[in-house]
Protein backbone atom coordinates (compact mmCIF):
# COMPACT_ATOMS: atom_id res chain seq x y z
CA UNK A 1 0.00 0.00 0.00
CA UNK A 2 0.86 3.60 0.06
CA UNK A 3 1.95 5.09 2.99
CA UNK A 4 3.48 8.54 4.56
CA UNK A 5 6.45 8.25 6.22
CA UNK A 6 9.11 10.39 8.13
CA UNK A 7 12.71 10.58 6.67
CA UNK A 8 13.90 13.18 8.76
CA UNK A 9 13.52 16.68 9.76
CA UNK A 10 10.85 18.04 7.06
CA UNK A 11 11.28 15.48 4.98
CA UNK A 12 8.09 13.01 4.97
CA UNK A 13 7.42 10.69 1.68
CA UNK A 14 4.39 8.61 0.03
CA UNK A 15 6.29 5.21 0.23
CA UNK A 16 5.38 1.20 -0.96
CA UNK A 17 4.75 -0.77 2.40
CA UNK A 18 3.74 -3.67 3.54
CA UNK A 19 -0.36 -3.82 4.00
CA UNK A 20 -1.40 -4.13 7.30
CA UNK A 21 -2.82 -7.44 8.58
CA UNK A 22 -4.72 -8.91 11.05
CA UNK A 23 -2.62 -9.76 14.29
CA UNK A 24 -5.27 -10.54 17.09
CA UNK A 25 -8.72 -12.02 16.67
CA UNK A 26 -9.91 -8.71 18.00
CA UNK A 27 -8.64 -6.34 15.31
CA UNK A 28 -9.66 -5.27 11.73
CA UNK A 29 -8.46 -3.52 8.97
CA UNK A 30 -10.00 -0.66 7.70
CA UNK A 31 -9.39 1.18 4.20
CA UNK A 32 -8.93 4.87 4.75
CA UNK A 33 -11.38 6.92 3.05
CA UNK A 34 -9.96 10.37 4.14
CA UNK A 35 -7.21 11.43 7.17
CA UNK A 36 -6.38 14.40 8.38
CA UNK A 37 -3.18 16.21 8.77
CA UNK A 38 -2.82 17.66 12.22
CA UNK A 39 -0.91 20.69 14.05
CA UNK A 40 0.57 17.94 16.57
CA UNK A 41 2.33 16.00 13.24
CA UNK A 42 4.54 19.11 12.46
CA UNK A 43 6.06 18.23 15.83
CA UNK A 44 7.22 15.33 14.16
CA UNK A 45 8.19 17.41 11.19
CA UNK A 46 10.33 19.49 13.14
CA UNK A 47 11.55 18.36 16.46
CA UNK A 48 10.68 14.78 17.68
CA UNK A 49 13.22 13.29 15.36
CA UNK A 50 14.93 11.76 18.25
CA UNK A 51 11.66 9.23 19.51
CA UNK A 52 10.99 8.53 15.95
CA UNK A 53 12.56 6.13 13.27
CA UNK A 54 13.12 6.18 9.05
CA UNK A 55 9.85 4.97 7.30
CA UNK A 56 7.48 5.00 10.49
CA UNK A 57 3.74 5.27 9.21
CA UNK A 58 2.46 9.14 10.19
CA UNK A 59 -0.88 9.93 11.08
CA UNK A 60 -3.97 9.83 13.44
CA UNK A 61 -7.21 11.20 12.15
CA UNK A 62 -8.06 8.25 9.59
CA UNK A 63 -11.71 7.42 9.16
CA UNK A 64 -12.88 4.68 6.41
CA UNK A 65 -14.69 1.60 5.90
CA UNK A 66 -14.04 -1.88 7.68
CA UNK A 67 -12.56 -4.05 4.83
CA UNK A 68 -11.14 -7.48 7.09
CA UNK A 69 -12.05 -8.55 10.68
CA UNK A 70 -10.78 -10.72 13.40
CA UNK A 71 -12.37 -13.76 14.38
CA UNK A 72 -13.81 -12.26 17.92
CA UNK A 73 -15.09 -9.17 16.45
CA UNK A 74 -19.11 -8.83 16.87
CA UNK A 75 -19.51 -4.87 16.43
CA UNK A 76 -18.33 -4.15 13.19
CA UNK A 77 -18.49 -5.94 10.00
CA UNK A 78 -17.02 -5.73 6.66
CA UNK A 79 -18.68 -2.55 4.85
CA UNK A 80 -19.39 -0.65 7.78
CA UNK A 81 -18.31 3.03 7.84
CA UNK A 82 -16.13 3.90 10.94
CA UNK A 83 -13.64 6.64 12.33
CA UNK A 84 -10.62 5.83 14.19
CA UNK A 85 -9.87 7.54 17.40
CA UNK A 86 -6.56 8.96 17.96
CA UNK A 87 -5.79 7.24 21.04
CA UNK A 88 -5.81 3.34 21.15
CA UNK A 89 -8.16 2.57 24.28
CA UNK A 90 -9.34 -1.00 24.86
CA UNK A 91 -12.41 0.65 26.24
CA UNK A 92 -12.97 -1.93 28.91
CA UNK A 93 -9.83 -0.83 31.64
CA UNK A 94 -10.06 0.98 34.73
CA UNK A 95 -9.32 4.41 33.07
CA UNK A 96 -11.50 3.52 30.20
CA UNK A 97 -14.72 2.94 32.40
CA UNK A 98 -14.30 6.60 34.15
CA UNK A 99 -13.71 8.28 30.82
CA UNK A 100 -9.89 8.16 30.44
CA UNK A 101 -9.34 6.41 27.39
CA UNK A 102 -6.03 8.60 26.82
CA UNK A 103 -4.69 6.82 29.90
CA UNK A 104 -5.47 3.64 29.02
CA UNK A 105 -4.15 0.75 31.02
CA UNK A 106 -4.25 -1.87 28.36
CA UNK A 107 -1.96 0.30 26.06
CA UNK A 108 0.22 2.48 28.77
CA UNK A 109 3.42 3.11 26.99
CA UNK A 110 5.18 2.06 30.70
CA UNK A 111 8.56 1.82 28.97
CA UNK A 112 8.52 5.61 28.41
CA UNK A 113 6.19 6.70 31.17
CA UNK A 114 3.48 7.62 28.70
CA UNK A 115 -0.35 6.90 28.03
CA UNK A 116 -2.39 5.41 25.94
CA UNK A 117 -0.62 4.43 22.70
CA UNK A 118 -1.17 6.82 19.38
CA UNK A 119 -1.29 6.08 16.12
CA UNK A 120 1.42 7.26 14.17
CA UNK A 121 2.93 9.18 17.44
CA UNK A 122 6.23 8.39 18.23
CA UNK A 123 8.08 5.61 20.57
CA UNK A 124 6.97 7.47 23.42
CA UNK A 125 3.25 6.31 22.37
CA UNK A 126 3.95 3.15 20.95
CA UNK A 127 5.52 3.67 17.37
CA UNK A 128 2.14 2.28 16.46
CA UNK A 129 1.56 2.58 12.33
CA UNK A 130 -0.46 5.76 11.36
CA UNK A 131 -3.47 6.49 9.35
CA UNK A 132 -2.01 8.51 6.70
CA UNK A 133 -2.27 5.46 4.58
CA UNK A 134 -4.11 3.23 2.33
CA UNK A 135 -4.95 0.76 5.09
CA UNK A 136 -4.88 0.64 9.12
CA UNK A 137 -4.80 -2.41 11.33
CA UNK A 138 -6.57 -0.77 14.19
CA UNK A 139 -6.70 -3.04 17.41
CA UNK A 140 -9.89 -3.28 19.91
CA UNK A 141 -12.75 -3.65 17.19
CA UNK A 142 -15.21 -4.04 19.36
CA UNK A 143 -14.74 -0.59 21.30
CA UNK A 144 -12.30 1.35 19.72
CA UNK A 145 -14.27 2.38 16.03
CA UNK A 146 -17.00 4.92 16.07
CA UNK A 147 -19.54 3.36 13.83
CA UNK A 148 -21.31 6.21 11.47
CA UNK A 149 -24.14 6.32 8.95
CA UNK A 150 -23.81 6.24 5.29
CA UNK A 151 -24.92 9.30 2.83
CA UNK A 152 -22.81 12.27 4.15
CA UNK A 153 -19.31 13.00 2.99
CA UNK A 154 -16.22 12.16 4.70
CA UNK A 155 -15.89 15.51 6.21
CA UNK A 156 -19.55 15.47 8.35
CA UNK A 157 -17.53 12.66 10.39
CA UNK A 158 -13.67 12.62 10.06
CA UNK A 159 -13.04 14.86 12.75
CA UNK A 160 -14.30 12.72 15.62
CA UNK A 161 -10.82 11.34 15.91
CA UNK A 162 -9.45 13.96 17.04
CA UNK A 163 -10.27 17.57 16.22
CA UNK A 164 -13.73 17.40 17.80
CA UNK A 165 -12.98 15.56 21.19
CA UNK A 166 -9.87 17.56 21.73
CA UNK A 167 -11.31 20.93 21.70
CA UNK A 168 -14.94 19.65 22.92
CA UNK A 169 -12.48 18.78 25.81
CA UNK A 170 -10.88 21.92 25.98
CA UNK A 171 -14.11 24.11 26.43
CA UNK A 172 -15.38 21.46 28.82
CA UNK A 173 -12.23 21.68 31.13
CA UNK A 174 -12.10 25.71 30.85
CA UNK A 175 -15.38 25.40 32.21
CA UNK A 176 -17.34 28.60 31.46
CA UNK A 177 -20.13 30.43 30.37
CA UNK A 178 -18.60 33.63 31.08
CA UNK A 179 -15.88 34.86 29.29
CA UNK A 180 -13.18 32.61 27.33
CA UNK A 181 -9.89 33.33 25.64
CA UNK A 182 -9.02 30.73 22.92
CA UNK A 183 -4.73 31.52 21.91
CA UNK A 184 -4.34 29.85 18.59
CA UNK A 185 -6.76 29.71 15.53
CA UNK A 186 -5.47 26.82 14.39
CA UNK A 187 -7.74 23.82 13.61
CA UNK A 188 -8.39 22.57 17.55
CA UNK A 189 -8.75 26.74 18.38
CA UNK A 190 -10.99 27.50 15.67
CA UNK A 191 -12.91 24.71 16.39
CA UNK A 192 -13.19 25.30 20.49
CA UNK A 193 -14.37 29.11 20.11
CA UNK A 194 -17.18 27.43 17.94
CA UNK A 195 -17.99 24.53 20.04
CA UNK A 196 -18.01 27.41 23.19
CA UNK A 197 -20.69 29.66 20.75
CA UNK A 198 -22.61 26.93 20.46
CA UNK A 199 -22.53 25.69 24.53
CA UNK A 200 -23.58 29.42 25.53
CA UNK A 201 -19.92 31.19 26.36
CA UNK A 202 -21.10 35.01 26.16
CA UNK A 203 -17.71 36.29 25.85
CA UNK A 204 -15.42 34.37 23.29
CA UNK A 205 -12.48 36.01 22.47
CA UNK A 206 -9.98 34.02 19.79
CA UNK A 207 -5.83 35.63 19.45
CA UNK A 208 -3.61 34.77 16.91
CA UNK A 209 -1.06 36.09 14.28
CA UNK A 210 -2.33 34.40 11.00
CA UNK A 211 -4.96 36.70 8.62
CA UNK A 212 -6.59 33.73 7.10
CA UNK A 213 -7.28 31.77 10.72
CA UNK A 214 -8.10 35.63 12.46
CA UNK A 215 -10.66 35.71 9.53
CA UNK A 216 -12.11 32.50 9.64
CA UNK A 217 -13.20 33.06 13.14
CA UNK A 218 -14.27 36.33 13.19
CA UNK A 219 -16.69 35.07 10.03
CA UNK A 220 -18.38 32.79 12.83
CA UNK A 221 -18.57 35.81 15.16
CA UNK A 222 -15.64 35.60 17.58
CA UNK A 223 -13.99 38.81 18.63
CA UNK A 224 -10.56 38.20 17.12
CA UNK A 225 -7.24 40.24 18.62
CA UNK A 226 -3.71 39.94 17.49
CA UNK A 227 -0.88 38.22 19.54
CA UNK A 228 1.44 40.76 17.75
CA UNK A 229 -0.79 43.83 19.72
CA UNK A 230 0.98 45.45 21.88
CA UNK A 231 -1.92 45.99 24.18
CA UNK A 232 -2.91 42.97 23.89
CA UNK A 233 -3.58 42.17 27.60
CA UNK A 234 -4.83 45.65 27.92
CA UNK A 235 -7.65 44.87 25.28
CA UNK A 236 -8.32 41.53 26.50
CA UNK A 237 -9.49 43.15 30.40
CA UNK A 238 -11.49 45.70 28.61
CA UNK A 239 -13.19 43.32 26.84
CA UNK A 240 -13.40 41.24 29.72
CA UNK A 241 -14.68 44.11 32.51
CA UNK A 242 -11.07 44.49 33.57
CA UNK A 243 -10.73 41.37 34.87
CA UNK A 244 -9.58 39.02 32.48
CA UNK A 245 -11.39 36.05 31.31
CA UNK A 246 -12.72 33.21 33.67
CA UNK A 247 -11.20 30.37 31.36
CA UNK A 248 -8.31 30.46 28.65
CA UNK A 249 -7.98 28.01 26.19
CA UNK A 250 -4.26 27.53 25.38
CA UNK A 251 -4.22 26.03 21.76
CA UNK A 252 -1.11 26.59 20.48
CA UNK A 253 1.62 24.73 22.68
CA UNK A 254 4.84 23.94 21.71
CA UNK A 255 5.03 25.98 18.81
CA UNK A 256 4.48 29.22 20.21
CA UNK A 257 5.82 32.36 18.64
CA UNK A 258 7.81 35.24 20.43
CA UNK A 259 9.77 32.36 22.74
CA UNK A 260 13.53 33.13 20.92
CA UNK A 261 15.41 31.21 23.42
CA UNK A 262 13.02 28.15 23.33
CA UNK A 263 13.14 28.51 19.33
CA UNK A 264 17.15 28.07 19.62
CA UNK A 265 16.38 25.11 22.08
CA UNK A 266 14.28 23.75 19.15
CA UNK A 267 16.68 24.45 16.91
CA UNK A 268 19.80 22.79 19.00
CA UNK A 269 17.59 19.56 19.48
CA UNK A 270 17.70 19.14 15.87
CA UNK A 271 21.67 19.96 15.66
CA UNK A 272 22.24 16.50 18.16
CA UNK A 273 22.47 12.73 17.81
CA UNK A 274 19.21 11.12 18.53
CA UNK A 275 20.62 9.18 21.24
CA UNK A 276 21.78 12.76 22.97
CA UNK A 277 19.05 14.88 22.03
CA UNK A 278 16.39 12.22 23.47
CA UNK A 279 17.84 12.65 26.74
CA UNK A 280 18.35 16.23 26.42
CA UNK A 281 13.98 16.52 25.60
CA UNK A 282 13.35 14.33 28.38
CA UNK A 283 15.16 16.54 30.88
CA UNK A 284 15.20 20.01 29.62
CA UNK A 285 13.18 22.55 29.13
CA UNK A 286 12.23 23.19 25.32
CA UNK A 287 9.08 24.40 24.81
CA UNK A 288 8.54 28.10 23.39
CA UNK A 289 5.85 28.79 26.91
CA UNK A 290 4.56 31.91 25.10
CA UNK A 291 1.14 31.27 24.97
CA UNK A 292 0.85 29.72 28.27
CA UNK A 293 2.68 32.42 29.71
CA UNK A 294 0.52 34.52 28.10
CA UNK A 295 -2.43 32.53 29.62
CA UNK A 296 -1.27 33.37 33.27
CA UNK A 297 -1.02 36.54 32.39
CA UNK A 298 -4.65 37.39 31.36
CA UNK A 299 -6.63 34.89 33.09
CA UNK A 300 -8.82 36.10 35.67
CA UNK A 301 -7.86 35.88 39.09
CA UNK A 302 -9.56 32.42 40.47
CA UNK A 303 -9.94 31.36 36.56
CA UNK A 304 -8.79 28.58 34.85
CA UNK A 305 -6.55 27.29 32.09
CA UNK A 306 -7.25 25.07 29.43
CA UNK A 307 -4.25 23.10 27.74
CA UNK A 308 -4.87 21.41 24.36
CA UNK A 309 -1.58 22.40 23.10
CA UNK A 310 0.87 19.71 22.68
CA UNK A 311 4.00 20.27 25.01
CA UNK A 312 7.12 18.00 25.18
CA UNK A 313 9.91 19.47 27.74
CA UNK A 314 10.02 17.94 30.84
CA UNK A 315 12.00 20.51 32.81
CA UNK A 316 9.97 24.03 31.53
CA UNK A 317 10.21 26.86 33.91
CA UNK A 318 6.79 28.26 34.94
CA UNK A 319 5.50 31.15 37.08
CA UNK A 320 4.21 29.10 40.39
CA UNK A 321 4.69 32.39 42.47
CA UNK A 322 1.96 33.92 39.34
CA UNK A 323 -0.19 30.50 39.92
CA UNK A 324 -0.34 30.02 43.27
CA UNK A 325 -0.95 33.82 44.02
CA UNK A 326 -4.17 34.34 41.34
CA UNK A 327 -5.30 31.14 42.09
CA UNK A 328 -5.27 29.82 38.58
CA UNK A 329 -6.68 26.11 38.16
CA UNK A 330 -4.78 24.20 35.03
CA UNK A 331 -6.65 21.55 33.04
CA UNK A 332 -4.40 19.73 30.48
CA UNK A 333 -4.22 16.43 28.99
CA UNK A 334 -5.00 14.59 25.72
CA UNK A 335 -8.18 14.32 24.48
CA UNK A 336 -10.41 11.44 26.02
CA UNK A 337 -12.17 10.84 22.35
CA UNK A 338 -14.83 8.11 23.62
CA UNK A 339 -15.33 10.23 26.80
CA UNK A 340 -17.25 13.08 24.37
CA UNK A 341 -18.40 10.77 21.43
CA UNK A 342 -21.87 10.53 22.63
CA UNK A 343 -21.96 14.72 23.04
CA UNK A 344 -20.65 15.23 19.88
CA UNK A 345 -22.36 12.88 17.28
CA UNK A 346 -26.05 13.96 17.98
CA UNK A 347 -24.82 17.58 16.46
CA UNK A 348 -23.41 15.81 13.04
CA UNK A 349 -26.39 16.74 11.77
CA UNK A 350 -27.85 18.38 8.12
CA UNK A 351 -27.89 21.72 10.71
CA UNK A 352 -23.96 21.31 10.61
CA UNK A 353 -24.24 23.98 13.69
CA UNK A 354 -20.12 23.75 14.45
CA UNK A 355 -19.51 24.10 10.65
CA UNK A 356 -17.09 20.28 10.02
CA UNK A 357 -18.80 20.36 6.15
CA UNK A 358 -16.25 23.14 5.15
CA UNK A 359 -13.85 22.97 8.22
CA UNK A 360 -11.39 21.72 5.92
CA UNK A 361 -9.61 24.31 3.66
CA UNK A 362 -7.76 21.77 1.54
CA UNK A 363 -8.71 18.36 -0.08
CA UNK A 364 -5.38 16.52 -1.19
CA UNK A 365 -4.52 13.61 -2.76
CA UNK A 366 -2.67 11.22 -0.42
CA UNK A 367 0.33 11.32 -2.74
CA UNK A 368 0.46 15.00 -2.28
CA UNK A 369 1.21 14.67 1.55
CA UNK A 370 4.73 16.22 1.10
CA UNK A 371 3.42 18.96 -0.12
CA UNK A 372 0.45 19.02 2.62
CA UNK A 373 2.51 19.17 5.24
CA UNK A 374 5.12 22.27 3.63
CA UNK A 375 2.02 24.47 3.30
CA UNK A 376 0.93 23.91 6.63
CA UNK A 377 3.94 23.89 8.27
CA UNK A 378 4.72 27.48 6.54
CA UNK A 379 1.04 28.73 7.15
CA UNK A 380 1.21 28.90 3.01
CA UNK A 381 -1.71 29.28 0.79
CA UNK A 382 -4.45 29.44 3.57
CA UNK A 383 -3.76 26.36 4.74
CA UNK A 384 -5.63 25.81 8.16
CA UNK A 385 -6.48 22.13 7.80
CA UNK A 386 -5.97 19.68 5.51
CA UNK A 387 -7.90 15.92 5.03
CA UNK A 388 -5.81 13.88 2.81
CA UNK A 389 -7.50 11.18 0.05
CA UNK A 390 -5.80 7.61 -0.36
Amino acid sequence: MKAVTWHGKRDVRVDTVPDPILKEPTDIVVRITSTGLCGSDLHLYEVMGPFIDEGDILGHEPMGVVEEVGAEVTEVKPGDRVVVPFNISCGTCFMCGRGLQSQCETTQVREHGSGAALFGYTKLYGQVPGGQAEYLRVPFGNTLPIKVPEGPPDDRFVYLSDVLPTAWQAVEYAGTRDSLVVLGLGPIGDMATRIAQHRGVETVIGVDLVPERMARARGHGVTVLNVRDSHLVDHIRDLTGGRGPEAVIDAVGMEAHGAPVAKLAHQAVGLLPDAIAARFMQTAGVDRLHALRLAIDIVRRGGTISVSGVYGGMADPLPMLTLFDKQVQLRMGQANVWRWVPEILPLLTDDDPLGVDTFATHHLPLDQAPHAYDIFQRKQDSAVKVLLRP
